[in-house]
């Protein structure tokens, strides 16, 4: 949004200077937090789709925090489309480059790292849920913590054309950014301030990340 200068100066200023100011423009910080939040969230999240050690969950629901408590139209929209998008575009390229890694005589770091975050006990029940209900998993897959990538390199094992994982996929990250996108709205309408909401946020998808380990770890106490 562009205002004129004069608007913003003090009330004592000069006739000539708020005049030879009245045509400067002022962007609002409203609209400099967009222009730079925007891309920053679409990078952000792209890059933790492909290196899985950037919190993208949390970067979604304070991004939602920020944008419930903006005037500007569509800044849920906007939010929604940019975390989607970023988060299928790094998945997509992920197992592109995993496929590579699969037919090539050494393999590739990139399907390395996908096979150091994918423990066997993981990786065994995405193969059996994976045979059993096919593209439907993708979607759960992106809903539970570290459940993407033990899925990802079953559907690499599976020798899925990229094709059928994008097909599959492109649901799962809209479900995803949904989620992510509700928690900050829960957060963004708890509080008045943004950042209190935004602290929020960050817990709760924290908790959720890892409450799953949290869990196999007591039950795994508890067995012994």
């Amino acid at each position: 949004m562009i205002l004129p200068a004069a608007l913003s100066q003090a009330a004592g200023a000069s006739a000539p200077s708020a005049a030879s100011s009245a045509f400067l423009p002022v962007v609002a910080p409203e609209s400099t937090q967009q222009a730079i939040g925007y891309p920053s969230l679409f990078l952000l999240v792209l890059i933790g789709a492909l290196v899985p050690v950037v919190p993208t969950g949390a970067l979604v629901s304070s991004a939602a925090v920020v944008a419930f408590h903006q005037t500007a139209p569509f800044s849920m929209a906007l939010v929604f489309v940019t975390a989607s998008l970023a988060a299928f575009l790094g998945d997509v390229a992920l197992y592109w480059l995993g496929r590579r890694g699969m037919t090539s005589r050494n393999g590739s770091r990139w399907l390395e790292a996908i096979r150091q975050r994918a423990p066997e006990d993981r990786l065994r029940q995405a193969q059996e849920k994976l045979a059993g209900h096919g593209v439907a998993v993708l979607v759960l897959s992106r809903l539970v913590p570290a459940g993407r990538l033990p899925v990802m390199l079953a559907c690499l094992l599976a020798e899925w054309p990229v094709r059928r994982f994008v097909r599959g996929n492109l649901p799962a990250c809209l479900a995803w950014a949904v989620t992510y996108q509700l928690i900050g709205i829960l957060g963004g309408s708890l509080f008045a301030e943004p950042w209190e909401g935004v602290l929020a946020a960050v817990v709760l998808t924290v908790l959720i990340s890892v409450a799953p380990s949290l869990w196999r770890r007591m039950r795994g106490t508890a067995a012994g």
